[in-house]
Parts: structure tokens; sequence; C-alpha cells
């Protein structure tokens, strides 16, 4: 009758405490590897999808003839750039147009303490953002929403910044408007979080430019009483009484960098944005396929997030093998002894096999940890620059290639555990 073969677990953990410090650098050495395959496979999607869903909002944009890309940049992800302004007419037109259900303008120029103020118009913030969920929208040209990263309260008041970056405080101030802080939005995720909106008129009034009504041209003192900063004061009801938002005076349309259009249907937003295409004054877009030009235009991200992910593999590879290298010079003496006890060869197999393979799976376990984290690292750094949240989560990608990892440790672990076997009882137990 066969005697029952021995557990092997007692003889592993005795090892795995007496040769701590190299099982602890060998299993370090496989997390690694893994986590970078693990953090670039993780960060790449999550970059794509951030950036895609913070263009979701945006079904057409409309502007001067000139960059697709910057567009999309400073329209979508705020990035300050300066665009060419599409004429007035042209946002007439498309307010006037059947197949539009809005068309709002987004101005820049201005800011308060390093967040943009972004000039719309009220159908934008209620149809085309977040939510409200403090406060309540515009209804004055001295009233601004806020994103939900915005330092300020509803209520509070402050004096808009000629630019993106005031260089002293208090240079170059919009002294003679005073914005209000009325609401606040809902979470997007996007750079929209940090901006402050306010309404069109107030962006074209504080820079001396018709603010798209009639009867109210004399808002602001033009020419040289402009030029020289001679504004009169403004009651705040002299303010609140200028109407917002269309219908606009074509007349007194001042020009705009970028117009965001809301179509009516599918079909109607390809019309459209085949009709301001070939318009010599324009060019019509949608974000989602600028973006795929975008990610060429660094280098084809996906491409070369490939190739690191390929060099990955290599390190995970080089890593399981110094594994069983070290796995084989370090249990020479153990298994010697195993053997003059009379172990039989199965035992022997099991203990070093089990042995070897549990590195490599502690170490590919803990690798999707680390890639994890290091994705999520440096999403909040990218974040914090930016305002674009990045959604990382691990995905059957990940999963799968940890689980390829660990297959390929559980074969490379029968190496060490046929070559033992093979060396001699004498000459190990003499080391």
């Amino acid at each position: 009758m066969a005697l029952p073969m021995p557990n092997p677990l007692p003889v592993i953990a005795a090892d795995f405490k007496q040769s701590r410090a190299g099982i602890v650098a060998v299993i370090a050495l496989i997390a690694l590897a893994v986590g970078l395959g693990v953090g670039v496979s993780a960060q790449e999607r999550a970059f794509r999808e951030g950036s895609t869903r913070a263009a979701d909002a945006f079904d057409l944009l409309i502007g001067a003839r000139g960059s697709e890309t910057q567009l999309v940049l400073s329209s979508i992800y705020l990035q300050p750039s300066p665009l060419d302004l599409v004429e007035g007419a042209v946002l007439q037109d498309l307010i006037d147009d059947r197949r539009v259900q809005f068309a709002s303008p987004i101005g820049f120029g201005d800011s308060y303490r390093g967040y943009p103020i972004v000039g719309v118009t009220g159908a934008f913030v209620e149809k085309n953002t977040g939510t409200v969920t403090q406060g309540t929208p515009f209804r004055a040209i001295n009233q601004v929403v806020i994103g939900a990263d915005v330092a300020l309260q509803v209520g509070e008041t402050f004096v808009p910044t000629h630019g993106r970056i005031a260089m002293v405080e208090g240079a170059d101030e919009h002294a003679h408007l005073a914005y209000r802080v009325v609401g606040r939005l809902s979470r997007l995720g996007n750079p929209w979080d940090r901006a402050i909106l306010a309404p069109i008129e107030a962006v074209w009034w504080v820079h001396g430019l018709p603010v798209g009504h009639k009867g109210y041209e004399d808002l602001y003192d033009l020419g040289e009483a402009h030029e020289a900063g001679a504004v009169r004061d403004h009651t705040d009801a002299e303010l609140e009484a200028l109407p917002l938002g269309p219908p606009f005076d074509r007349a007194l349309l001042p020009g705009v960098p970028a117009i965001v259009v809301k179509p009516v249907s599918f079909a109607a937003a390809y019309q459209l944005r085949q009709q301001y295409r070939t318009d010599d004054r324009t060019m019509a877009l949608f974000p989602a396929e600028v973006l795929l030009q975008i990610y060429s235009l660094v280098g084809d991200v996906r491409d070369l997030l490939a190739v690191i992910s390929v060099i990955t593999q290599v390190l995970v590879v080089g890593a399981i093998l110094l594994a069983v290298l070290a796995a084989l010079a370090l249990r020479r003496k153990t298994i010697a002894v195993l053997r003059a006890m009379g172990a039989s060869q199965g035992y022997i197999f099991l203990t070093v096999w089990l042995n070897v393979t549990l590195m490599i799976a502690i170490g590919a376990v803990l690798g999707l940890g680390v890639g994890w984290g290091t994705a999520k690292l440096l999403s909040a750094v990218f974040a914090s620059g930016t305002g674009l949240v990045l959604p990382v989560a691990l995905s059957f990608q990940e999963y799968a290639l940890v689980g390829t990892i660990i297959g390929i440790g559980v074969l490379l672990a029968a190496i060490p555990s046929l070559l033992t076997y093979r060396q001699s009882v004498s000459a190990a137990l003499r080391q």
C-alpha cells in the first residue's frame, strides 16, 4: 500500500522564511514589470474614454477657417490659444435655421484667479452642460454660473481680469463690471468644471464691442474714450435691463471664436456640417472625428503604447526567468536534504514547482495593484493640471495580461523542478 504524499506547504513556508530577501526581490521585480503593462493599458484606455466623454456634449463645432485641432482644444478643453473670429452673421444664420435646436457662441479672453471666463448663451448653460445644482442660471449681464471646482460661492462678487493669467494682483482688471455668482453646475469631469460661464454679451461689453441688441449701443463708450479707459459707471438696474441671448440684431453682432451647435437630428447635423465646411468663411466639424487626428498628431498614442506593452512583456518574461534561475540556486541544498531523506520524485517536483509558481503568482497579482495605482496617480496629476478626469478602471484586458503571466510562470516553474532532481545529492550537500 502506497503511503500518501507529504504536504509540501510547510517546507515551502520554511524556505520562504529562510530566503526572504531573495524571494521579496524576485516578487518585486515581477510586480513592477506586470504593473508597467497594466498601468500602460489602463491609462491609455482612460485617456481615450475621458477625452471622448468631454466632447460628447458638443455635437457640432463651427469656427473660422484654420486649425480644426486648435478649435477643439480651445472650445472643448479650454486650452488658451488665439482663434480667428467667425462673422456674427454666421451665428445669426444658425440661430434662424430650422435644423438647429440651439446655437451658442463661445467667447474667451478673461479670467479670474486662473479660472477662464467663457461667454455663452443661457441655452448652452441649461441644455449643453450639467444641471445647476446650486442657485440659478444667469439672467443678467453681470451674473455668472461657475463650474464645480471654481473656488467661489454663490452670492460672491468679483472683478474679471483681462487675459488668462494676471501677473500682478489687480492688474488689467475690468473694473467697470463686477460679476455676481448666481449658480454652480454639477460636476462634469472635464475642464469646464474649472470654468466661469458668463453671458456672451458680458464678454463683448467688457471689451468695448456691441452687445448684439439694438437700443443698447450707448452702454459702453467706444472709440478713443474706450482706448483711454474712460468708462462711465452703470447701475445694476441698467445692466440687468439688457436682454440676453437670441434674438440678436444681425448688424450689432461681433465676431466670435467658435459656435457650438445642437442640431435637431443626425441628418441635420451632417447637412449643417457639409454646408459650413464648403462655406469660404467657416469650417465645421464633429469633435469625435478630430480627436482621432489629435491622437495621430501626438505620434499615434495607440501604436506608441503598443510598443511599450511589448517591452513590458519582455521585462515580465525576463523577471519570470530570473525567478526560475533564482529558485534553482536558492533551493539546491534544501532539495538535496529532502532527497537524502527519501523524498519521492513527485514530492520534489511538486515542492519546487509550487515554490516558484507562488512567487510568480504573488508578483503578478501585486503587479495588478501596482499598475492600477500608478494609472490612478497619473490620472490625478493630469486632472489637476487640465481639469480632464480620466476614468481609470481595470478591464478584461488587464486581467487577461495577469492571467497570461501566471500561466507562463506555471509552465516555466517546471524547469527548476526537473533540474533540481537531476543534481548530485552529495555535491549539493557539500556546498
